[in-house]
């Protein structure tokens, strides 16, 4: 089975957490973390810093680990690494994502997550 090793940010702005929903491919309208694959050479928090350039046009600081998620699709394996982070710049623009919002602890099953992502909302509701 394939693998594929990932980096996610959950942003936290004050008592909320950034969600952004899928544009595109077989998870469309889902929702997820953002955040990308690692490069060769990359650090999970450099690779984080890259793909929240590319995909919000903004900068990050990636501040704490919270967990590695390990999930089987039906196509392959993925494993998540997934850090608390904050914004060192207010302005987000969805550059692949097709919607974002801005979700408390309470809000967080308001959406339809990527199974992955399932797992992480679990650790944030432990966590808070």
């Amino acid at each position: 089975m394939k693998q594929i090793e990932v980096v996610a940010a959950i942003i936290r702005k004050g008592d909320k957490i950034f969600a952004t929903q899928r544009g595109y491919g077989e998870w469309k309208d889902w929702w997820e973390f953002p955040g990308g694959k690692m490069e060769p050479g990359e650090t999970p928090e450099e690779a984080l810093v890259r793909e929240i350039r590319e995909e919000l046009s903004t900068e990050i600081s990636v501040d704490e680990f919270l967990c590695t998620v390990e999930h089987d699709y039906p196509q392959f394996h993925l494993t998540m690494h997934c850090y608390l982070c904050s914004l060192l710049t207010e302005a987000l623009h969805l550059n692949e994502h097709e919607a974002a919002r801005w979700l408390t602890t309470n809000e967080l099953d308001s959406v339809k997550w990527l199974p992955a992502d399932v797992k992480v909302i679990e650790e944030l509701k432990n966590t808070f």
